[in-house]
């Protein structure tokens, strides 16, 4: 299992062993023994733009995941190469704040729930939906990280 952790911001990030652990706790309850994945801290106008070149959708977001899996030529049969999590520092503490919890619990949610869109789940349509929060919370609390 290779997870990439790159914390692009200026900001010093103490919880991204634990979001490293917590991603490692989800791939085992998903039963994916040999996957790549990355995740990308980066800043409010870094997402903006990545958001508006991929989404066309020009305004910051929390998360946004490329998944590799989408495309039909990058698959392996040794293990899977899932693709690419990116996560605003910015939205992380402005949405911990908002929701009433900890920096760790919006950073993990924020996490689990890129993890999930490389992995097909969706919320495009209502039951999608509730299978996916219902997936989110399976794993955010089994780890022991609660509302």
């Amino acid at each position: 299992m290779e997870i990439g952790i790159f914390n692009e911001t200026e900001e010093e990030i103490k919880e991204l062993e634990t979001i490293e652990e917590l991603m490692k706790y989800a791939l085992k309850e998903e039963n994916i023994e040999k996957a790549e994945f990355n995740i990308i801290i980066i800043d409010n106008e870094r997402i903006r733009k990545i958001n508006k070149e991929y989404r066309n959708i020009d305004r910051e977001t929390d998360v946004i995941s490329f998944a590799l899996e989408d495309a039909k030529d990058f698959v392996y049969d040794d293990f899977r190469l899932l693709g690419d999590i990116y996560i605003s520092l910015d939205k992380v503490k402005e949405q911990s704040e908002l929701y009433g919890h900890s920096f760790l619990r919006e950073l993990a949610f924020l996490s689990v729930h890129g993890l999930l869109h490389l992995l097909g789940y969706d919320h495009m349509k209502k039951e999608d939906e509730e299978v996916m929060f219902k997936k989110q919370d399976e794993i955010l609390d089994g780890f022991g990280i609660k509302r």
